[in-house]
């Protein structure tokens, strides 16, 4: 559910400044594509790497792949700290002196405000702990691969359609930060595994252009995106989950029926 390269093209025009690139669950978009529909209309790129920590595309990790990416810490993040958190990065110097100057109230000088900013410095317990957790990152985001491959090939359910992973990436594109299935009867099948013990969640469900903060977009109309947001559950999978939970989640699914 990535964005798709081959339509952006016919979207840019002269009021377009930047492609945001979201690599949704964990899956990396299509980035080579992306960077030259950019470099050829003089765009930047903006990764959006909160779900793919990790994540890697011709021996480089996500965060790796534009002009700068944002990332996110929030403890149930594949890397996350024990709070609130996240990062800017990016290899452009000048963009650089820019983000720190916007995190901190716009100033590069103390009490000199040179933007609007905001306060977002990351505090440094937070640091700490994600100093402890990112050599761990790998090795993690493996179980969840491991995961996420019983499930591709176990659930045999015909009401169920399972994630696709991109066959343009390799194994390492996709973290699975998220394992998302969709169905028509989501609601009923949501009730049905929580009867059965397992907790599911629903991400998202309500499409960003439905939103009431977005009033303005209310009027258009995204029928792949609004079938998406009402069919997706998201199953358990996460590095502490046993084999044997796993199989439990697998069989429910296997057993339902509606």
């Amino acid at each position: 559910y990535n964005i798709n390269p081959d339509l952006i093209q016919e979207k840019v025009s002269p009021k377009t400044k930047a492609i945001l690139a979201v690599h949704l669950y964990g899956q990396l978009a299509e980035m080579d594509g992306i960077n030259k529909i950019a470099q050829e209309n003089n765009l930047i790129v903006i990764e959006d790497a909160a779900q793919a920590h990790g994540a890697v595309s011709d021996f480089r990790k996500a965060g790796n792949l534009s002009n700068a990416a944002a990332l996110s810490f929030y403890p149930g993040k594949n890397l996350g700290a024990l709070g609130d958190g996240g990062a800017v990065v990016t290899n452009d110097s000048e963009l650089t002196k820019v983000i720190q100057s916007l995190r901190n109230y716009g100033s590069e000088a103390k009490y000199q405000n040179e933007f609007i900013g905001v306060n977002s410095r990351l505090d440094e317990l937070q640091a700490a702990f994600l100093n402890v957790k990112l050599p761990n990152l790998d090795e993690e985001n493996n179980v969840r691969r491991t995961i996420a491959k019983r499930y591709l090939s176990e659930i045999k359910n015909d009401k169920i359609i399972l994630p696709t992973v991109s066959l343009r990436g390799t194994e390492q594109s996709h973290v699975f930060h998220l394992f998302v299935i969709r169905t028509e009867s989501r609601n009923e099948l949501q009730r049905f595994l929580l009867e059965n013990g397992i907790q599911t969640m629903i991400h998202y469900p309500i499409a960003p252009h439905q939103q009431k903060a977005f009033s303005n977009w209310n009027h258009l109309s995204f029928p792949i995106t609004e079938k998406i947001h009402k069919e997706v559950l998201s199953l358990p999978i996460s590095p502490v989950m046993t084999m044997d939970e796993v199989s439990t989640v697998i069989q429910k699914l296997n057993a339902w029926i509606f």
